[in-house]
């Protein structure tokens, strides 16, 4: 890529409410993150809290290539500041900093901060924010924290989630978390060159090694106990302990003055002080094992310690809570697990007698810190940056921008496309949202269409019937036609004459459509739906190989009878089976319920799963919702048993998710999923969960799911389809998924 050529870099505001003069796990967030962003290729703007006292993260980061430290203390950007910047004094100085030449993005961290940040408009929709002192169980969460949380995921880009938990919580509690919530775990430097250890006793005095705050809720005060207790068990011991920031706690106004007492003049303790990150880790490679023993009221916590992984990045096995995120990121079996005061002497005592847990606990740490590396975050960010910030280079070299106008009355499928759209270099892209199917402001659409290059109406209804009669020679109108037009009447209406191209979502649509219709075969082409496959795909919870899953089931068409059919034929074998459905209920479409046939169908249905043996109490009614990839990592396999179906999301979806699609072979699926995932019927298809089952084929058929999804549907690849067709046309349908392969 030549200079001319050259994207440019993205600009980055970064902010975090914490104090880097003290050493804590927020602390060392901020400085990660930086180094995270700027090796990912941003230029990065650091904005501190508070006057710097020490340099010792402060130094790290201004060292970081294309890294701006913003001083407001030292410079005086605000009158009145005391100790540290308030969330308002914040927000103003975030505001100020971007009025000059605005940021593309804008990380910040602490829930108080935001709530205060997402009242200033101009920031909105550039904000990636880190959640973490949020509530975070479902008994916790008020309705007015989920008010405030709606109000923070509308005004973000992204919402950076430290775990899989927290994200599944935020997108179960908070509808408009979905499709903005993105992993970003803590980060860690890259793993140094570290022998494995031999399988030896440890020699005395063992060094244990604890960094980060001293809290109540972290059991410091205990720890400074450790030695002498294992001084009466025969073992020698000191605890070596990092950090400076000591909590006031309201609740235990004590605690302040004992722990700085403990860490002053406690036999075996070793206090270090605060340390600069580096320093930190180097005193903790000469120890034995970390210290990450926490309260069991944290136990509940959706957030990854960072100093576990820190910890074993030096090849330090960690003592911890067992708790279900820390047995998956270490292992059920990993032997350091601990609950109260006597578990940790126990388990040091094990480590000092038995010269093989010491070795194995270490190596499972040093594994798990392996996935949280800085080359590993900045990878990630850079997938995140990417979409964000998409660039299609014929149109970004455009002397004028493309003027595209979407309209339509019900843009949930088309949001991805139009979001796209709107951030691709070259392109300026306005809706025309139409109030209903056939309802809009004429004046408005008026206006729109003199102003456009190119029109993309989504569903070919009255809009498109709207733009086909008023079109201009010099514009481009593309026209996407689902399934209901077909049966509706409107593709009558449409000047045919007036359109580039009417796109379907398969090949067997578009020959349908062909037929139905009379257009001429050049202008009917197959647009593919699209699957976020990077958002859909999340690790499974235990028993999702039992898990059979449907999303939607009205109207009748949909067939959840024949899903009932294999449920009950796989349950006969393996009645560990059940089936998980995610719809509203066909009651709640008024459209579907006033017709006698359908309800006569679901009253038939809703009996035999009352009255069935191999029914009962195995399906289970899920929620509707856009929590789509939450609910997935619970699913083994996605059903597709309808009638008839344009494309039928769901299979394609529970593909990138790591579920193996079984569709019943309905009119067109072969021009969209392979022959493997057909079956003519229940028998089939429940022949074939059973056999993938007791195969132990699940996770190999799994990933080959996933690989064909990303090949064929992925997001990233039909949005540079869409970006191709904003200026000339796709080549007729395909009638076979072969030949559709070779029109991608």
């Amino acid at each position: 890529m030549t200079a001319a050529t050259r994207v440019p870099a993205v600009r980055a505001l970064l902010y975090g409410d914490v104090d880097l003069n003290l050493i804590d796990g927020s602390a060392i967030w901020l400085q990660s993150i930086a180094e995270t962003f700027t090796r990912a290729g941003c230029r990065v703007t650091v904005l501190l809290k508070a006057p710097i006292r020490t340099t010792r993260l402060t130094d790290p980061i201004a060292a970081l290539p294309g890294v701006t430290l913003v001083k407001p203390f030292e410079d005086e950007l605000l009158p009145g500041l005391s100790r540290t910047l308030s969330p308002n004094q914040a927000a103003t100085l975030l505001t100020r900093l971007d009025q000059g030449q605005p940021f593309d993005l804008i990380c910040l961290r602490g829930y108080r901060l935001v709530k205060r940040v997402i009242g200033e408009q101009a920031l909105r929709g550039r904000l990636w924010t880190y959640l973490t002192d949020i509530p975070h169980s479902s008994y916790d969460l008020t309705a007015g924290d989920v008010e405030d949380l709606t109000a923070v995921a509308r005004a973000s880009r992204y919402l950076l989630c430290q775990t899989e938990e927290l994200r599944t919580f935020l997108e179960t509690s908070v509808p408009a978390a979905c499709g903005r919530s993105v992993l970003f775990p803590p980060v860690i430097p890259d793993l140094p060159d570290i022998p494995p250890r031999e399988a030896v006793g440890l020699a005395q005095p063992v060094k244990l090694v604890y960094t980060g705050k001293f809290a109540p809720n972290w059991n410091t005060l205990e720890m400074t106990e450790i030695p002498a207790a294992l001084a009466e068990r025969g073992i020698s011991a000191e605890l070596h302990m990092v950090g400076d920031k000591i909590h006031d706690d309201p609740n235990n106004p004590a605690f302040s003055e004992r722990m700085g007492q403990a860490l002053r003049a406690t036999p075996g303790i070793v206090w270090h002080g605060g340390r600069p990150r580096q320093e930190a880790m180097a005193i903790a490679a000469g120890c034995d094992i970390g210290l990450g023993w926490r309260s069991p009221a944290l136990d509940a916590s959706l957030e990854t310690s960072t100093k576990v992984l820190e910890f074993g990045a030096q090849g330090l096995p960690v003592v911890l809570n067992r708790t279900p995120a820390h047995e998956e990121l270490l292992g059920c079996d990993y032997p350091f697990f601990v609950q109260q005061f006597a578990d940790v002497l126990d388990v040091v005592q094990a480590a000092v007698q038995d010269p093989a847990v010491h070795p194995a606990a270490a190596q499972a740490c040093r594994a798990a810190a392996e996935r949280f590396t800085v080359t590993r975050a900045a990878e990630r960010f850079q997938g995140y940056l990417a979409r964000a910030f998409p660039r299609v280079e014929a149109l970004a070299a455009r002397a004028t921008p493309l003027k595209v106008v979407v309209a339509g009355h019900d843009l949930k499928f088309f949001t991805p496309v139009l979001h796209y759209l709107q951030a691709l270099p070259g392109v300026e892209a306005r809706v025309d949202e139409w109030s209903a199917l056939a309802i809009h402001d004429p004046r408005q659409s008026e206006e729109l269409l003199a102003w456009a290059d190119v029109v993309i109406c989504e569903w070919c209804g009255p809009n498109a019937v709207w733009y086909s009669r008023r079109k201009q020679a010099h514009q481009r109108l593309l026209v996407r036609l689902h399934r209901f037009e077909l049966y509706a009447g409107y593709p009558a209406q449409v000047d045919i004459d007036a359109v580039d191209q009417v796109l379907c979502v398969s090949p067997h649509y578009a020959e349908l459509t062909r037929t139905m219709t009379g257009w001429p075969a050049r202008k009917v082409v197959a647009l593919p739906n699209w699957v976020d496959d990077l958002l859909l795909d999340r690790p499974k919870l235990p028993g999702a190989t039992v898990h059979l899953g449907m999303i939607g089931i009205a109207p009748a068409r949909k067939r959840l009878d024949l899903g009932l059919d294999v449920l009950e034929a796989v349950r006969r074998v393996d009645p560990r089976c059940t089936l998980f459905v995610k719809s509203k209920m066909p009651w709640e479409y008024w459209w579907i319920w006033k017709l006698d046939e359908e309800r006569d169908h679901y009253r038939q249905v809703l009996r035999r799963i009352q009255t069935s043996p191999h029914l009962r109490h195995a399906v289970v009614f899920d929620s509707f919702g856009p929590d789509v990839g939450a609910w997935l990592r619970k699913i083994g396999f996605v059903l597709s048993t309808s009638d008839d179906e344009s494309f039928h999301l769901s299979p394609a979806e529970g593909m990138a998710s790591g579920a193996v699609p079984v569709v019943r072979h309905w009119p067109g699926a072969e021009t969209i999923y392979d022959e493997q995932w057909l079956h003519d019927g229940p028998e089939e298809m429940a022949e074939r969960i059973l056999d993938v089952t007791r195969s132990g084929r699940w996770a190999a058929l799994a990933a080959e799911a996933r690989g064909e999804l990303r090949d064929r549907y992925r997001l990233d690849l039909v949005r540079e389809q869409w970006a191709a067709i904003l200026t000339e046309n796709r080549p007729p349908a395909a009638h076979t998924l072969a030949a559709a392969r070779a029109t991608v």
